[in-house]
């Protein structure tokens, strides 16, 4: 992942109002029209707190929706990049936008001006969720526009929203399976939340529409990642970036609000990798639950990633309690490699030794 300088522009070349929409509090409250001051400010301030690393840098412009807005004020903010990109002090830009706002013109600009990522906000691929969402695309906006983007040689994201107004837990499944079918390069999902000043904020006081409650959003968005995860695609993030303004008291009205939510979903896989590795040695070996006198039996060994070691033990260390409870093992030891990957996890127990990679599946790597 790059070093993401990021520009926002304020709902700036938005044609619809989405039901669910209210930037002010997702991006903070910042000017609407970026300042040529501003901006280079803006980029100096991160370049110098965040020194290149060996990896590419770049200016994103996040909100609003690029292509949407003028030609000549598309022109004026990519200009603004160009003597950074000249001076080699970044790598590359990156835009977000609609995917009825791709079309061959704009990315012809967009080559020209260094642009190298554009993120599309499909938000979902069933017609009937974006529909009462208020999007005012369609699924094939997105194909299509994904078509163009790999034709053209960008590299390509994907905005995904679970829980949106007309979604189910089968609709969102079926929006992932589509998604990994486009085969973009990264993707983002957060959970629907029900701002204040939005459409969404009154049909959910009308009682028309429910949100998804914090577990039922970690579950979908837990196997989303190990879908995406299994083909390949990274999440590059889950859950939206807390701003000063989503936590004044009244700006999230209900929903899966966690200011943390990606622990949560990578929680919940771990310990459903955890307990899908004991379950494996059960069935192979009859250890863990099954009664063996063995006390080799009642212990069990994981290894993981450093990085890993807090989203794998859980809060409170809620993961391992669960698993001894469950499994009936007495003691649990948690060693961090950094020669593992990263969400891979090996299991000893018993006289066997299994593997799980970060998309589920199993393997066995030795007999003891």
């Amino acid at each position: 992942m790059p070093m993401i300088i990021p520009i926002f522009l304020m709902n700036r070349g938005c044609p619809h109002r989405c039901l669910f929409c209210n930037e002010r509090l997702t991006a903070g409250d910042r000017p609407e029209r970026v300042t040529e001051a501003a901006f280079a400010e803006t980029v100096r301030a991160h370049l110098a707190s965040a020194p290149r690393r060996g990896g590419p840098v770049q200016i994103a412009f996040y909100g609003g929706t690029f292509t949407g807005m003028e030609r000549e004020e598309q022109r004026r903010l990519l200009d603004m990049a160009a003597p950074f990109l000249r001076e080699g002090a970044v790598d590359g830009i990156r835009i977000s936008t609609r995917p009825d706002g791709i079309d061959e013109e704009a990315l012809d600009l967009f080559q020209t001006a260094g642009v190298t990522t554009v993120e599309v906000g499909a938000q979902s691929l069933h017609d009937g969720v974006l529909i009462e969402s208020r999007r005012g695309h369609t699924e094939t906006d997105t194909v299509r526009a994904l078509a163009l983007l790999k034709e053209k040689g960008f590299e390509t994201g994907i905005h995904l929203m679970a829980g949106l107004p007309g979604d189910s837990p089968d609709r969102f499944a079926e929006t992932i399976r589509k998604t990994i079918a486009l085969h973009p390069d990264m993707v983002r999902i957060h959970p629907t939340l029900v701002l204040r000043d939005t459409a969404l904020a009154q049909a959910f006081h009308q009682g028309a529409y429910r949100p998804l409650t914090l577990p039922e959003a970690t579950d979908l968005c837990k196997n989303a990642l190990k879908a995406l995860t299994a083909a390949g695609i990274p999440v590059i993030r889950l859950g939206l970036q807390t701003t000063r303004e989503m936590e004044e008291p009244g700006a999230v009205v209900a929903g899966p609000f966690h200011p943390a939510f990606r622990s949560l979903v990578e929680t919940a896989l771990f310990r459903e990798l955890a307990a899908a590795l004991l379950s494996s040695v059960e069935r192979g070996s009859g250890a863990v639950s099954s009664g063996i006198a063995d006390a080799d039996s009642l212990k069990a060994d994981f290894i993981i990633f450093p990085a890993d070691l807090s989203s794998f033990c859980g809060a409170g260390r809620g993961n391992l309690a669960f698993l001894k409870e469950h499994f009936g093992i007495e003691k649990i030891r948690v060693t961090a490699d950094p020669a593992l990957s990263r969400g891979n996890v090996i299991l000893t127990c018993g006289n066997q030794q299994l593997k799980a990679d970060d998309s589920g599946r199993i393997t066995g790597l030795r007999d003891l």
